[in-house]
């Protein structure tokens, strides 16, 4: 008897298939409440971070070059109060194989897809992670299939994601393009199921500990070069992977007292499942659309219980600006010769602006860059902008209006990263925990969990579930 394929039926059968599709059952780590263990879900991936170290290694991932942006450290400076205006470093992570820190998630993913038997991967993403997937499938011999977001309901899409399609086609991959809404998730199952694949997704354990390598890496090559580890490590933060792995690296180097800075591109206002939207944005990552519920509510993804969790482990949250990015990657290319993609250039635009609060002797690090191509490059980000309706102008790019205008600085001492107020993400992300869960009482192991996957203190939680009604347990 043939299985009922209708959006209600496949949805209903969503923990089933992502059962079979990552052999993870995710109900061994529930309590039955809001708390669940988190780090015995890590432990599930298997592989200590030696061993992760290794299955990267073995198809030229990872150990990858950190650079010194002397020029735009000096620019800085002139802007900088005196003594102010540390020095800038990135973490080139253009340099793995796929272009992108997403190799380090894809190695660990696909590794353990074929140590399992699985015949392919399948990956639902719009980005740099599909491409990452794809090339590892092809060293491994697997096949894979990348579900993409790409298009409006008019069948445009935008040059940035059309760019990642052509690079996962390039390796070799059968790339499926959608148009933005429900249908992706769908679609996502539907294929995993008919197929028996390997759910590479982004937000399992096994995606989140590849990161865990670049935190690690990074702070083992600060002490090697600077006899240190760096002050400020910011990270393009989406849906919270990249910032989640990095941090936990750095912990697992005893780096506990760098300050870990998430930064994402200010799309205020653009909601993200909108079709009348969708083109009226120029960045698809590393943006407040994604940033911003992915913290407040991690489990939003396409697992039960997503790896990914930002608040656990940020200590600061900026945004910039569109402008302010697409400025900064013209800087990069123009001042230090380094021409790479936009997802990166988003945590440099923000330290370009927070080096000016360090001291010069302080060291403030860019986590990753992203290969850059036809798609990727501004011009035709900015003429599908113009093409859209969005007028592009010289000003202050603080005055931009998401969706309406894209403000380039007219001068540089106009970039500035702007705070987010933590405790306001800390109390959403409360507020979501009752109300996914419908509860008006919880226990004192809930509270606890909540306290460490938002890094708030007691009182906060405290005071928060009390104005929320809800109840603590004795």
């Amino acid at each position: 008897m043939n299985k009922d394929m209708s959006y209600e039926a496949v949805m209903s059968r969503r923990s089933e298939i992502m059962k079979k599709s990552v052999g993870i059952d995710y109900a061994t780590f529930e309590s039955g409440g809001i708390a669940f263990d988190y780090e015995k879900m890590m432990k599930e991936t298997g592989y200590t971070l030696e061993e992760m170290q290794e299955i990267q290694g073995s198809t030229g991932v990872g150990n990858t070059p950190l650079l010194e942006l002397k020029n735009l450290t000096a620019l800085a400076r002139k802007f900088a109060p005196k003594g102010n205006g540390a020095r800038i470093f990135i973490k080139d992570e253009a340099s793995n194989p796929s272009g992108s820190f997403k190799a380090r998630r894809a190695a660990n993913a696909v590794y353990h897809a074929k140590k399992l038997g699985y015949k392919g991967v399948i990956a639902a993403t719009s980005g740099n992670y599909g491409a990452a997937v794809a090339s590892q499938a092809a060293m491994h011999g697997l096949k894979c299939i990348i579900v993409q977001e790409c298009y409006d309901s008019t069948g445009k899409g935008q040059p940035e994601i059309i760019e990642k399609a052509r690079k996962c086609e390039a390796y070799g991959a059968e790339v499926v393009q959608l148009t933005v809404g429900p249908e992706l998730f769908y679609t996502f199952l539907k294929l995993l199921e008919e197929t028996g694949y390997f759910n590479a997704s982004l937000y399992t354990p096994f995606g989140i500990a590849g990161v865990e390598t670049l935190g690690y890496e990074l702070a083992m090559q600060f002490r090697e070069r600077e006899g240190r580890d760096p002050d400020v490590v910011v990270c393009t933060n989406a849906g919270g992977g990249n910032l989640t792995g990095t941090a936990r690296g750095l912990i697992k180097a005893g780096a506990e007292k760098t300050q870990v800075v998430g930064a994402s591109v200010n799309l205020k206002g653009l909601h993200m499942a909108s079709d009348q939207l969708f083109n009226k944005k120029s960045f698809t990552t590393g943006h407040t659309g994604f940033g911003i519920p992915f913290s407040t509510w991690p489990d939003r993804s396409d697992v039960p219980r997503s790896a990914a969790r930002p608040l656990r482990y940020m200590d600061r949250y900026v945004l910039v600006n569109q402008g302010e990015v697409f400025y900064m990657t013209e800087a990069l290319a123009q001042l230090e010769g380094l021409e790479r993609g936009p997802a990166g250039n988003t945590s440099l635009a923000a330290a370009f602006s927070l080096a000016q609060e360090l001291k010069e002797d302080q060291i403030i690090v860019v986590q990753e860059t992203e290969y850059t191509g036809a798609g990727k490059h501004i011009q035709p980000q900015l003429s599908f902008a113009r093409e859209n309706g969005i007028e592009i102008f010289f000003g202050n790019p603080q005055d931009e209006v998401q969706g309406k205008n894209i403000i380039l600085p007219s001068h540089p001492s106009q970039i500035k990263a702007n705070e987010i107020d933590l405790n306001k993400l800390r109390t959403s992300y409360i507020r979501n925990c009752i109300d996914q869960k419908q509860v008006k009482e919880i226990s004192g192991e809930d509270v606890k969990f909540i306290m460490e996957d938002c890094k708030a203190s007691k009182e906060f939680v405290e005071k928060t579930l009390n104005n929320l009604g809800v109840n603590i347990k004795e």
